[in-house]
């Protein structure tokens, strides 16, 4: 028997023919991203389709032989259908990042986006040439699609990050099992506001929170170990979901007058009502970490034991409502262990008269046919932090900009400019000034077109100053350390991948 099989490069090459055609006619510069967008994910379609029928027709040649009864065809057909759609089976995605990062000494030289004192505060700087270490995600899913139409994703995610340039790096690694979940949506069972939810449990980061890239923080990280619901539908333009998550204060010091050990543990349980209205987003959670009241902190002070946070945030669909692009803006607070505004509920050594209030938001936009463009600011005041009267208080101003020279080819720039008041508290010493950073980066792509394309290979050279007096913030940061004193130069490859 002569089967004709559809060959998928042929299939690929069509689609990508006739839509390179049909895209390149009246084009808008300022609308390639997403055209190259939409030009990949029908390519990835087109791939799909012809396996599937690569495996029909193979599949119908075991019938015509008599090897697969029609029910068995059928039942494969099926699955092929349900995988050829993206519901079911196996994908694997990516985040890495690696390079070196060398100061004009010919030494390996401090860096990343939390290099400044105000770093271990969430007070990230931009992170262009001005990264030292290796970084990566392996992201491993699993999908299935019943009978009943109900689906379940299985999701682990094993990550690792070094600052060593060795290819053996055994003794400094720290490889770990950051997310491992189960998701079910699609339940018949599920009626009225829950017919379009999903539930999930295990461990994970939340689905919904987001960040600055270019600054490698997050307006707020919802993570640990838990149980949730996502889009419930409580009215015609409000969804909403519900999670609780666990995270753990473990081995802290505990006061003298604490019967026992001279350590403790205590898990910090996080309840969020997370809340949409179009472009609106509400967020509210509840923190409880039973005896973390007994750590051992300052005299005259108490650990907090128990936290509120809050978040208003709007995701935009214009730069700034002055023209094509996107931008995101919130505004954060919290108390007790809520004064952790970022990662929820990381930091046990608070008061329970913590209190911080943060500020955040970006945009993209392309300024002309081939520059790009992305502003973005980050500032938080917080109070009573670890000791009664202390004050915390910096801002962050970033601009990336891109300049695409050819298909391959771009010039990436950014400056990144920091002021920081910073109270003595646990950390370090009292500490006023600004830290200022510019990086010029040559860099290469498969293809640009946008700030959100990936892989890419970058060379760099940045400078970087700050004032003198915050060298002796702390003897445990880099500011001050041998060679890293102000006025440096770094220079530096990186590469960058995710998909």
């Amino acid at each position: 028997m002569h089967t004709v099989t559809l060959k998928k490069p042929l299939a690929i090459a069509i689609a990508t023919a006739s839509l390179g055609l049909a895209g390149v006619a009246g084009a808008d510069d300022h609308s390639l991203e997403q055209r190259l967008a939409d030009l990949e994910a029908r390519i990835a379609a087109a791939e799909q389709r012809a396996d599937a029928a690569e495996q029909r027709a193979d599949l119908a040649e075991q019938q015509a032989e008599g090897r697969l009864s029609k029910d068995e065809v059928e039942e494969r057909l099926a699955k092929v259908e349900r995988q050829a759609s993206g519901e079911e089976g196996f994908s694997f995605n990516v985040y890495a990042r690696s390079g070196l990062l060398i100061g004009e000494d010919g030494k390996s030289a401090p860096g990343g986006p939390g290099v400044t004192p105000a770093g271990p505060l969430g007070g990230n700087v931009g992170r262009l040439g001005n990264e030292p270490d290796t970084y990566a995600e392996a992201i491993f899913n699993y999908k299935m699609r019943f009978d009943n139409g109900a689906k379940a994703h299985y999701r682990t995610m094993i990550a690792d990050g070094t600052t060593t340039s060795n290819d053996w790096t055994a003794d400094e690694s720290n490889l770990n099992v950051r997310q491992v979940y189960a998701e079910f949506s699609d339940l018949p069972s599920f009626t009225g506001a829950f017919e379009n939810a999903s539930i999930w449990a295990g461990k994970r980061f939340d689905r919904d929170n987001f960040d600055i890239h270019w600054m490698d923080t997050d307006f707020v990280f919802l993570a640990g170990t838990g149980a949730g619901i996502y889009d419930m539908q409580l009215a015609d333009n409000w969804t909403s979901n519900v999670s609780l998550y666990g995270r753990s204060f473990s081995d802290f010091p505990v006061t003298r007058e604490s019967p026992g050990d001279d350590s403790g543990d205590t898990d910090n349980l996080i309840l969020t009502s997370n809340n949409y209205f179009g472009n609106w987003q509400w967020m509210v959670s509840g923190m409880s970490a039973t005896d973390n009241d007994e750590r051992d902190i300052d005299p005259g002070q108490t650990a907090a034991d128990n936290g509120f946070h809050t978040m208003v945030a709007y995701h935009g669909d214009s730069f700034f409502g002055l023209g094509e692009g996107n931008f995101k803006a919130a505004v954060m607070h919290g108390q007790g262990l809520g004064a952790e505004v970022k990662v929820l509920g990381a930091d046990g050594r608070l008061t329970e008269d913590a209190t911080a209030t943060r500020v955040g938001l970006y945009g993209t936009t392309y300024v002309a046919p081939r520059w790009r463009v992305a502003p973005a600011l980050l500032a938080e005041t917080s109070e009573d932090r670890y000791v009664d009267g202390d004050q915390y208080d910096w801002a962050t101003l970033n601009v990336r900009l891109a300049n695409e020279l050819t298909q391959n080819f771009e010039m990436q720039y950014e400056a990144s400019y920091q002021w920081m008041d910073l109270d003595q508290g646990a950390d370090g010493s009292a500490a006023e000034g600004d830290y200022t950073k510019f990086t010029i980066a040559p860099t290469f792509k498969p293809q640009v077109g946008g700030f959100w394309k990936r892989p890419e290979i970058r060379l760099f050279a940045s400078w970087s100053d700050w004032d003198e007096e915050l060298n002796d913030y702390s003897a445990d940061d880099a500011f001050g350390s041998d060679e890293f004193t102000g006025s440096q130069w770094t220079f530096g490859v990186q590469t960058e991948v995710w998909f």
